[in-house]
């Protein structure tokens, strides 16, 4: 019988290998090469709910469940979520029959480290969790989704999970993406994966026992995807912005129901600009509005910003360059900073200086493969990409934000 080896002889080039299926193949005629291809679909739900956890309610109960899922689970909880909801989980996992395990984590920024990603794979270990029938469930702010959904790329190369954001962040960003990451040597996710949840499940009541900075600071994307794509948006945050803060984007008597519309245009919008470029293949990204100064900011800030807040200061520096340049007009720019005033959503922080955030431009020219690829507004709504911003102007936007901001209030 004539062997496997004789079959790809050198003299048989660019013949597909019988035994291994479509899509292998041995190149050339001299060195052995071989030519992998395959793809992976991706596939996840982003479900709004209300009230998860009612124990009448099985959407927590199921998440990432199939047909032979056993009754443990294993939830990583946020601090701040162990001690407003830790008694409810429990009751709700009891309620149904379920045996949970909970590994907690600090949700601050300077908590997002390799150290915290050992701590759930040490966690998981012990654990001793079954990666095909076993959920891992991550209930937090965006800091937390982050560490657990990289922790879950990372144990044994990919473990299912589960997304539950607690902050408005999350809701409209974190959660809903595939994006995970951690901190490394002052860098804003220097070190991550894209790695998407079986489910995400969004839960607006969360927002109840949030407080009202995270509050502000979670509109601050929300209004990046105003800004960049979707007006109307823009006018539900001018005109309903400070009480959508004060209800906790829970719909008022009258109102209509401005809260559940504002949420699901910024999922929609976000949702919109990833499915179709989930790994960045594009780098040209209509989401990476703010997000080209401020990891820099963000950074050098720490603790004193949080991440929204370093996004707007990014979207104000951005703003006045796009009105300089002629892309919005004085009235709009005006708009805009009057929204941001209404959030406490700052515009200027003091680690703000030229040399720095030229440092930061060089740092995102490398991340996004040698040009500026930056995004800037164009009216309200819409946006361009520039390749051409100068040091100049930038010095001259930061002077605009020093000299009392946007509408110059």
């Amino acid at each position: 019988m004539e062997s496997t080896a004789q079959s790809f002889a050198p003299s048989l080039p660019q013949i597909q290998n019988p035994l291994s299926g479509p899509g292998l193949f041995r190149h050339g005629d001299s060195a052995p090469t071989w030519l992998v291809q395959a793809t992976k679909p991706v596939r996840y739900e982003v479900r709004m709910v209300d009230n998860l956890l009612d124990p009448t309610r099985e959407d927590l109960a199921l998440a990432g469940a199939g047909e032979r899922t056993g009754n443990r689970r294993f939830i990583v909880l946020d601090d701040r979520i162990e001690a407003h909801y830790g008694a409810r989980l429990r009751q709700y996992f009891q309620a149904h029959g379920l045996r949970p395990h909970f590994c907690v984590l600090p949700a601050e920024e300077r908590n997002k480290t390799m150290d915290s990603v050992a701590h759930v794979v040490r966690d998981l270990n012990e654990f001793g969790i079954s990666r095909r029938h076993e959920p891992i469930i991550a209930i937090g702010g965006g800091v937390l989704l982050d560490i657990v959904g990289f922790a879950a790329s990372l144990y044994r190369r990919s473990t299912p999970y589960v997304r539950i954001p607690t902050t408005l962040i999350g809701l409209v960003d974190a959660g809903v993406g595939v994006k995970t990451g951690v901190n490394f040597e002052n860098h804003k996710n220097r070190i991550g994966t894209y790695f998407a949840p079986s489910l995400a499940l969004l839960d607006k009541t969360f927002l109840t026992t949030l407080a009202e900075r995270h509050l502000h600071n979670g509109f601050a994307e929300i209004l990046k995807i105003a800004l960049v794509k979707d007006f109307r948006l823009f006018e539900l945050l001018e005109e309903h912005g400070p009480a959508l803060v004060a209800s906790r984007l829970r719909s008022r008597q009258g109102e209509g129901d401005v809260a559940q519309e504002v949420l699901e245009r910024a999922v929609q919008g976000m949702l919109e600009e990833l499915q179709p470029n989930l790994w960045e293949s594009n780098l040209e990204r209509l989401v990476d509005y703010g997000h080209t100064f401020s990891p820099t900011i963000e950074m050098k800030a720490l603790p004193d910003l949080l991440h929204g807040e370093a996004v707007n200061i990014d979207m104000a520096l951005t703003t006045s360059i796009a009105r300089r340049r002629g892309l919005l007009t004085l009235g709009e720019q005006v708009r805009i900073g009057r929204v941001m005033r209404s959030m406490n959503l700052p515009q200027y922080h003091p680690v703000c200086d030229v040399a720095g955030l030229a440092a930061a431009l060089d740092d995102t020219v490398r991340h996004r493969d040698g040009l500026q690829r930056l995004p800037l507004p164009v009216g309200i709504g819409a946006a361009c990409f520039v390749n051409d911003l100068t040091t100049d102007e930038i010095r001259h936007a930061l002077d605009d934000l020093m000299a009392g901001g946007l509408d110059g209030e």
